[in-house]
């Protein structure tokens, strides 16, 4: 090899070693990231890390709140599983207030700091208030030793740290997934391929850390050593704050783009305004896409968005009419009046995000069901193996295992099968089809979960008057409907991930995390709605309905057989919203696409020259 060639290598690795990221994140001091030296799987795993601790912290919490609700609080059943569905709603409505915050004024890493700082603090309140008062006498809320009355100052306390813990969890959790794609330069195609697989080993890490706090940590609550686990929480969530504070020169940021709320009102004021306006004859060509540089169309939004023909109506706040000749002449353009096309696609994006979005409510009403009646499903089944007693919220084990199983299965199995048979154009198997395959999987859940309560009915001591363990119907028979909620949620939440964040406009990033959890907030909500008209329709007539605190009594059978169908008629709705959809055109993306295809043609036509010339 020559000098020159030698020079010309080195020259060349020198310039990819100093290239700078194509999707304008900055470092931390707001200059633009290098990509050898910032982000990609060396940051991630450190936000994988992150969110592992994180997720043990809030599921040693949140895995076995119901059972601490009736044996420490003495709430019957219904109160118990409602008051659950109440609190986890409200942690991913919290969700929405960090993802405001974030993509608005604060950025991902500052909004995933404070909200750490906040959800560390209320693990600790919790902790100081269980162990100073709540478990009294000490030793209570187990199996056998009830808990004294507590004040009215106590349980004030208990729920104000529960709903500190909801605040800080719910406002961190859709930035950090966030956070760790923007880590993935998706203008880079291996590096987008990369983000794309982060969704996956990120929605693995959330299980795995729930992995320990469902076994470990419940095996101590389920004995009745509540103030343990609840401090062993609190110290995974400050090892997580400090890992993530570590991680800061690594990692990558997208600058904060302003209030969306104001870009969306200001489209749909001047489209107001502009009611009777005619559309122009050329179309997009007559339509307002920001000043002379193409500046103002995306500087607060990211890149452009290419227009498309849905939801007309709001193309007239991108009208230019003569009023707004004027104003641009002035350099005075009203943003009430006239709107660059990219703000009004980033409209249209929500739009049509919102009934896919709806569809995935009722999913989430099923995916609830596992921190709450499963658990007292299980609570009043054999729960004895010889002389060891399981801990009936560790049997969702099964459905972490289940996750863990089916993401190494889909991506290194079913994905590449499905991309060696796909057709020349196809796109594979979208998310979309993702979540369809994981409504119709919930669907034989709570099948399997109704049959199975069929048979521990069968096999149950009806005459008891403390239940738990009552039926000789083996804990384990619930591992079947743990199991395909796992599986479902390997398609469903992880699909969802991907899916609301390639969906929506780059300034609104965490805003599709949020929307996530803004489902499964939904569902615990409707979840509630739903056992309370239930336990009120079905206790009529001095019945002792469907959920008593008694489940010997009841019939929790016909909830789940009452959600199977509830779920099969969304999975119809959910087909036709799919199949009206049409996906977010970035010309960014689009560019390179067409540049890639342009190349394959080009590729494809030199070998059909070789096998000519070869003839």
């Amino acid at each position: 090899m020559s000098c020159l060639e030698i020079y010309n290598k080195d020259t060349m690795k020198k310039k990819e070693g100093d290239e700078e990221t194509r999707d304008g994140t900055v470092d931390f001091y707001g200059r633009p990231s290098i990509r050898s030296n910032s982000g990609q799987w060396v940051a991630a795993i450190v936000i994988l890390l992150n969110q592992g601790l994180a997720t043990l912290a809030f599921f040693g919490v949140g895995v076995n709140l119901v059972l601490f609700l009736t044996r420490v609080l003495q709430q019957n059943n219904a109160d118990a599983a409602n008051n659950v569905s109440k609190w986890t709603g409200t942690v991913y409505i919290f969700s929405l207030v960090g993802a405001f915050l974030s993509d608005s004024y604060w950025g991902r890493y500052k909004t995933c700091a404070i909200f750490q700082v906040i959800f560390v603090i209320g693990l600790s309140s919790l902790s100081l208030s269980s162990y100073m008062f709540l478990i009294r006498p000490i030793g209570c809320g187990d199996e056998v030793t009830p808990c004294g009355s507590h004040s009215m100052m106590e349980i004030t306390m208990f729920y104000f740290s529960i709903y500190l813990i909801a605040l800080g969890y719910g406002g961190y959790q859709p930035n950090i997934a966030t956070l760790g794609a923007d880590q993935f330069d998706e203008e880079h195609p291996k590096e987008g391929y990369s983000k794309i697989a982060f969704f996956s080993y990120f929605y693995l890490a959330l299980n795995l850390g729930s992995l320990f706090s469902n076994t470990i940590l419940g095996y101590f609550e389920d004995e009745g050593m509540w103030a343990l686990g609840f401090w062993a929480s609190t110290g995974s969530a400050v090892i997580a704050l400090i890992l993530f504070l570590v991680g800061t020169p690594r990692y990558r940021y997208f600058k904060p783009t302003g209030n969306p709320l104001s870009r969306f009102c200001q489209v749909l004021v001047a489209a107001t305004k502009k009611s009777s306006v005619e559309a122009p004859l050329r179309g997009r060509e007559e339509m307002y896409d920001g000043d002379s540089q193409g500046k103002n169309a995306s500087e607060n939004t990211g890149r452009r968005i290419m227009h498309t023909d849905e939801f007309k109506f709001l193309d007239k706040a991108a009208y230019i009419t003569a009023r707004d000749l004027d104003d641009k002449k002035q350099d005075a353009v009203n943003p009430w009046r006239l709107c660059p096309v990219t703000q009004v696609e980033e409209v249209k994006c929500i739009l049509r995000l919102m009934p896919i979005w709806l569809c995935t409510i009722i999913y989430s009403v099923v995916f609830t069901q596992m921190a709450s009646l499963f658990v007292e499903q299980g609570a009043a089944m054999n729960t004895n193996i010889s002389d060891f007693k399981i801990p009936p919220a560790s049997m969702s084990s099964f459905d972490i295992l289940s996750v863990a199983l089916f993401i190494f299965l889909y991506r290194r199995v079913l994905e590449p099968v499905a991309n060696r048979f796909k057709k020349n154009g196809s796109k594979g198997i979208t998310e979309l089809h993702r979540m369809g395959i994981g409504l119709v999987i919930a669907v034989i859940a709570m099948v399997a979960a109704g049959v199975v309560e069929c048979y521990r009915l069968k096999y149950a001591d009806k005459s008891c008057t403390h239940c738990d363990g009552s039926s000789s119907l083996s804990i384990f028979w619930q591992a079947p409907q743990y199991s395909l909620i796992g599986a479902s949620e390997v398609f469903m939440y992880v699909g969802q991930l991907e899916f609301f964040n390639a969906q929506t406009p780059d300034g609104l990033k965490s805003f599709g995390s949020a929307l996530c959890m803004m489902s499964m907030s939904m569902g615990n909500f409707v979840s509630s709605l739903l056992v309370t008209m239930v336990v009120k329709i079905s206790t009529e007539d001095h019945m002792p309905g469907w959920i008593p605190r008694n489940l010997n009594k009841g019939h929790l059978d016909r909830f789940y057989f009452l959600l199977a169908a509830l779920t099969s008629i969304d999975l119809v709705v959910y087909i036709a919203c799919a199949k009206w959809y049409k996906s977010i055109q970035l010309e960014g993306k689009n560019e390179m696409q067409d540049m890639s295809d342009d190349d394959e043609d080009d590729s494809k036509s030199e070998e059909e020259r070789e096998k000519d010339s070869k003839v």
